[in-house]
């Protein structure tokens, strides 16, 4: 790293301790609370002395100047690379740090060559992309693509299944299964590799049925909703998000894909944004639209986002992940005193919807159009439902000394 100044005579580091005010005004304009400015200031002051006492060139203040800074013995513990490249950007934003100079590798041209085939050709919703990706990833970096295409065979398709699959649910392993059938027909197709060994990739076998979902009463249902406090700006949010999850049996990523322009207040309905970019319409229920309508004219907020629902502390932009939604849901079980052990989120409001609906009476077409299934076998698991009810009232089969 070089030793110079910048071209006013100013060291990197007077042009950097120049820029923190700037930067720490920008957050607060951009919604940030004055504890977490705080907190960034504090984590960037450190940067700038040790850019003071190396000497570094502006020229040098770049995301590899962060690494280096990172690499000391002393930060080791020194976590906070989040902060740091924020107050990079914005210098580089300002002109005074290069533009970057990181060009992608070959492996990641080839991963983004990928995405671009799964959100173009495929239609997949960004969610999945995001899902298939670190797969893809992993197996890329392990196999050394594109360089090593030549030696990537059937065995080694399987012995990358079988390490990455051991010890993990039966749910993963077939994510990853299908991520790299995805990967394999792509790279055939795209010409890195010269032979499709998508058919290398064994099926990972899935007992149909087996599992009995997990649900709530109706009574359980309504008992987290009352739990929200809509009189808060969090609660209000939460009691919109658990309304849309309990009434219409939404995904989490359907609710954080919701725009403003997909509710339509005039015609009283509502389009749900769903797998394979897939538009449905549903009904706009009475009390769903009234919790909408409250957060969005109480608790929402300004913001340049057109997402319905909205991070709580800056950036004030739409909610990043359903894992967002599924920690809302988990948590307003918590507070309803219903959150049982084992993976309970969003999806078990969807599970309680159908479970309802078919012991009220309701054919499988009818579920499945209402949670928009692709095909009916996914609907036929809740009708276990009603053979693990049939337990209940089933008599004991008559023993040997009843017999006599």
């Amino acid at each position: 790293m070089s030793k110079q100044s910048s071209p006013s005579g100013l060291s990197a580091a007077d042009v950097l301790d120049a820029h923190l005010a700037v930067f720490v005004a920008r957050l607060a304009k951009a919604g940030y609370e004055k504890e977490t400015r705080r907190g960034k200031e504090r984590l960037i002051l450190p940067f700038i002395r040790w850019v003071r006492e190396t000497g570094i060139g502006v020229t040098d203040v770049d995301e590899a100047c962060v690494d280096a800074f990172l690499a000391c013995p002393s930060r080791r513990r020194y976590n906070h690379r989040t902060a740091l490249r924020q107050f990079i950007e914005h210098v580089r934003i300002a002109g005074v740090a290069p533009p970057r100079r990181l060009q992608p590798s070959l492996a990641e041209l080839l991963v983004q060559r990928y995405r671009t085939h799964l959100r173009d050709s495929k239609g997949l919703s960004s969610h999945s992309i995001d899902v298939y990706s670190p797969f893809v990833r992993a197996f890329v970096v392990a196999q050394q693509l594109p360089e090593n295409a030549g030696a990537v065979d059937a065995g080694a398709v399987r012995s990358h299944l079988l390490d990455q699959g051991r010890n993990r649910s039966v749910s993963f392993v077939r994510l990853l299964a299908a991520a790299l059938r995805s990967f394999l027909r792509f790279c055939f197709l795209d010409g890195t590799i010269t032979r499709d060994l998508s058919t290398a990739v064994p099926p990972v076998r899935r007992w149909q049925l087996a599992p009995v979902p997990p649900f709530l009463t109706a009574e359980e249902v309504e008992r987290v909703i009352a739990a929200a406090d809509p009189s808060t700006t969090c609660g209000c949010r939460t009691f919109a998000i658990l309304l849309l999850l309990a009434r219409l049996g939404l995904r989490a990523s359907e609710i954080i894909a919701l725009e403003l322009d997909d509710i339509r207040w005039e015609a009283g309905e509502i389009v749900v944004r769903g797998k394979g970019r897939l538009h449905d319409r549903l009904p706009l229920l009475a009390d769903v639209g009234e919790a909408l309508a409250l957060y969005l004219s109480t608790s929402r907020g300004p913001s340049t986002s057109r997402r319905v629902f909205l991070r709580h502390k800056a950036p004030r932009a739409g909610l990043f992940q359903p894992a967002a939604v599924s920690k809302i849901a988990r948590e307003a079980l918590q507070r309803a005193g219903l959150l049982a052990t084992g993976r309970v989120g969003a999806h078990i409001f969807r599970h309680s919807l159908a479970t309802r609906m078919i012991r009220r009476g309701a054919s499988l077409a009818e579920i499945s159009q209402v949670l928009r299934h692709r095909s009916t076998i996914t609907t036929q698991l809740y009708t276990k439902v009603e053979f693990e009810g049939l337990r209940g009232v089933a008599r004991p089969w008559p023993s040997a000394e009843v017999v006599r």
